[in-house]
């Protein structure tokens, strides 16, 4: 799934230059776009966000997975603030900023088969008991599609105590991807992975292949800012 549209630096790059870098044995594409412009990504989705009107509006700041245990205290926010305080479920709005290690949460199993995640930031799979070589925070422990849906919030099999990312997506809770960490992300998982292709192509690649519902801002540190700011969103990090 393409989130963003890119350019192609190779449009833009003098002749001479792109030739130069052929001959160095680097693609030009390589440091393409460490850098966004307003033009390159879905804006218009996030400045839909800052303008939510949400009565509670929380940001979750996220750079460690902590095996995933800031997915529990998100469902805990949710249930506490519709449940204990009686606030409505559609005047309840979550962000979940993951950068950092946390930034890759954000990918399909694609992405952690093909460039070994799990062993890079040794995640564990529960159930094989071995490095983790497919996202096991994405999918609904409790299989959403098709389930018979529990009213009860102490149904431990209910919406109301899956910690996935795809339940929390459900219950309308947006997670927010950094481009700027991917790019960093990639020129670590090149020379940790000896791999021939260069840094911006292993980025278009993971880019292609987010999870669904993620929305990829140019950068969070700038994102988070402005939630803060124009957004009003309360803050907290676990």
């Amino acid at each position: 799934m393409a989130n963003i549209t890119r350019r192609s630096f190779l449009t833009v790059a003098p002749a001479g230059l792109a030739t130069l870098g052929a001959l160095a044995g680097t693609s030009q594409s390589a440091e393409a776009q460490l850098v966004w412009q307003t033009s390159d990504w879905k804006i218009a989705a996030f400045r839909a966000l800052t303008g939510e009107q949400a009565r509670i509006k929380q940001l979750y700041d996220i750079t460690r997975i902590g095996e995933g245990g800031f997915l529990n205290n998100i469902k805990n926010s949710l249930n506490g603030l519709h449940f204990g305080f009686g606030i409505p479920d559609n005047q309840i709005k979550i962000v979940g900023a993951l950068h950092g290690p946390a930034n890759l949460l954000n990918f399909d199993d694609y992405i952690w088969s093909k460039y070994q995640v799990g062993q890079w930031l040794n995640v564990t799979d529960p159930v094989t008991g071995n490095s983790a070589v497919k996202n096991i925070f994405y999918p609904s422990k409790n299989t959403l599609r098709g389930r018979a849906v529990s009213k009860d919030p102490n149904d431990p099999g209910s919406v109301y105590q899956d910690t996935s990312m795809e339940a929390l997506q459900s219950r309308g809770v947006q997670f927010l991807a950094c481009h700027t960490a991917t790019e960093e992300q990639a020129r670590v998982l090149v020379r940790r992975n000896n791999l021939s292709q260069s840094p911006e192509n292993v980025v278009t690649d993971m880019l292609a292949h987010t999870v669904p519902g993620v929305l990829v801002v140019a950068s969070m540190v700038a994102a988070i800012a402005l939630l803060q700011n124009q957004g009003r969103y309360s803050y907290i990090t676990v």
